[in-house]
């Protein structure tokens, strides 16, 4: 019996590091879409349900994110930066939070972002949730 009980928790350890990894990939995805300027790529990312809070405004719904972020695409470089630092995924294996810095262009830290993420029936990750603070 504690043989099973203790590979069964290293089964659940392993997917759930698994999980970890694919929310990582996801947010670093997420974020070289605004380093290579590819606003669709950008778009995939985003939930149809997607709630983006910006600094004087909520942004509730894929349309209105793309539209509230599309002004950060228009320039040649992009005005800023990020990546996860750490990953938290619930035992279910449905949400995860993402968080870490966000830089300026001269690479100076900023701020930090949070970011909820949620596994679709696909298995692809998208975000339902996005803050971002100084």
């Amino acid at each position: 019996v504690a043989a099973t009980v203790g590979f069964s928790a290293t089964l659940a350890a392993q997917a759930q590091s698994s999980l970890k990894q694919q929310v990582f990939a996801a947010e670093s995805s997420f974020a070289a879409s605004m380093a290579e300027r590819d606003l669709a790529a950008f778009a995939a990312h985003v939930s149809s349900e997607a709630i983006f809070f910006g600094d004087t405004a909520v942004m509730r719904g894929k349309a209105a994110v793309l539209n509230g972020w599309r002004p950060f695409f228009n320039k040649k470089e992009a005005p800023f930066s990020w990546k996860p630092d750490v990953i938290e995924v619930l035992p279910s294996g449905k949400l995860a939070i993402s968080n870490g810095p966000v830089f300026d262009t001269e690479g100076k830290r900023v701020g930090s972002f949070s970011s909820i993420w949620r596994r679709e029936p696909d298995g692809n990750w998208q975000v339902i949730f996005d803050k971002g603070c100084r």
